[in-house]
């Protein structure tokens, strides 16, 4: 189980947590982009499309390492530009409990590996013992 702990003198988080505790084994798992089964860009230009995307790459990978949305512990995005951080946040929260929101850190960057992708998200994820 995963603790959310609110730190003094910190101001308050707005849809994520400053400090997550957790015991367990680690998973980590690689920046996830809009790529589906096959390779094949989903979404090009639809920031909604490939945050939907990502979240489902990245529910894969959890599962593939015995964990799930709500064993995340932080979670790390790289944008191509940060006006897309709603829809990458509507596609969050249809995976997290809003209530307990993993740890985040987001970073506008130049480019991604492939021009028509926007973002790029990684995971890490503590599953108990």
């Amino acid at each position: 189980m995963l603790d959310c702990i609110p730190p003094d003198g910190v101001a308050p988080a707005n849809g994520y947590s400053h400090v997550v505790v957790g015991e367990g084994r680690l998973v980590v798992i690689s920046g996830q982009v809009a790529l589906d089964a096959k390779g094949h860009v989903v979404g090009e230009g639809d920031a909604a499309a490939q945050a939907r995307q990502v979240f489902e790459n990245l529910r894969r990978c959890l599962a593939a390492g015995g964990a799930t949305f709500a064993d995340v512990a932080k979670l790390t995005y790289y944008v191509t530009d940060i006006a897309v951080l709603p829809e990458v946040r509507a596609a969050r929260d249809a995976c997290i409990d809003t209530a307990r929101p993993p740890a985040s850190t987001a970073v506008q960057v130049a480019a991604l590996f492939r021009p028509e992708l926007l973002l790029e998200v990684e995971a890490l994820a503590v599953i108990p013992w």
